[in-house]
């Protein structure tokens, strides 16, 4: 099984790129950029991590973004993911950016995204790995901000192809954000929303991302399972459901392996994920060994969760078809 998942072409739906911020470049480009942020080496910010839940983790990720401050260092930022995870046999990606953590400290839009996307081509180019960026909206600041963001976007409608929603999710619904979502599927954007584990409301806000915002793709959307309608609504509208077990067990202590067998089971294109890799320690590939590992998951189920990445991607048909034919040749010849 290791050597199946490592052999496998895969998508990532689920990765924001401020959440693969490493110890050591946290640490170096603090140095670079003389900033202070309070350790004397990547050892001590190892040890400074102690995440119970969703916001004790935020406090840490914004604070690691103040090391960001150059078009370089996205570039670096962005490029070194890239780099770890053509290791792992991942050929395509939607990554997500939080322009807002950085506007709002003084970073310019067009420094962050000029970072990412340079590294996006010299990853497509070098390294074998294509992508498409999407830009979040942080749901714990105004809908007013998410805005001004997104007419900073337009500019660059050619560089990102969706939009997201993540961020705290307490008494932030998505309703919260319906017309900023409006006016960016009419300038069209694709639209995603998180829709976090066990967060207060959380039926609620699946229910919104559906009826209201009308979203191509939901991210996490583990408790899809505690509403029989949303897995009807879910399930007929063919929308992905972007999971990241290694992330949720950070959060509700589970893998949720049970979970995303019965999203299998439901017919649901249940899709495996990595959210925050440098922060849980475990990249796209760790991800899929943990449900291996925990709860047996077969080569069938396994390539069925590989395969709903690339069919709920928004890649070009034909680009989806060129993907799933590769993942059919590596099954043929993998023992």
């Amino acid at each position: 099984m290791t050597d199946l998942i490592q052999q496998l072409p895969k998508a990532e739906l689920h990765v924001h790129l401020e959440g693969t911020f490493e110890p050591e470049h946290i640490y170096q480009m603090a140095q670079r950029n003389s900033i202070d942020l309070g350790y004397e080496s990547p050892q001590a910010i190892v040890e400074a991590y102690d995440f119970h839940d969703l916001p004790s983790f935020l406090s840490f990720y914004y604070a690691a973004m103040n090391a960001l401050q150059t078009e370089q260092d996205f570039y670096d930022l962005t490029y070194a993911y890239f780099e770890k995870v053509a290791a792992e046999n991942v050929v395509y990606v939607e990554p997500f950016f939080d322009p807002q953590g950085h506007t709002s400290r003084g970073v310019a839009f067009d420094t962050v995204i000029r970072g990412i996307h340079r590294a996006q081509l010299d990853a497509e180019k070098q390294l074998g790995v294509q992508s498409n960026l999407i830009m979040c909206f942080l749901r714990d600041m105004s809908a007013d901000s998410a805005l001004e963001h997104l007419q900073m976007a337009l500019p660059y409608k050619d560089w990102i192809i969706g939009v997201g929603l993540d961020s705290d999710e307490k008494d932030n619904p998505p309703s919260k954000f319906a017309e900023v979502f409006e006016r960016a599927r009419a300038a069209g954007f694709k639209l995603t929303m998180h829709c976090d584990v066990n967060q207060k409301d959380i039926v609620e806000h699946m229910h919104e991302t559906l009826d209201l915002i009308a979203v191509d793709r939901i991210d996490h959307g583990i408790n899809s399972l505690d509403d029989p309608a949303l897995i009807h609504k879910i399930k007929s509208l063919g929308l992905g459901l972007t999971v990241c077990p290694v992330s949720n067990h950070f959060v509700v202590q589970s893998y949720t392996t049970s979970e995303i067998r019965a999203m299998l089971k439901h017919g649901l294109k249940v899709t495996i994920n990595s959210d925050d890799p440098a922060y849980f320690g475990a990249y796209l590939n760790d991800n899929f060994r943990a449900l291996v590992n925990e709860a047996a998951f077969s080569s069938a189920e396994i390539a069925t969760l590989v395969k709903n990445a690339f069919e709920v991607s928004w890649l070009s048909d034909a680009e989806k078809t060129s993907y799933l034919n590769q993942v059919d040749g590596c099954l043929k010849t993998t023992p």
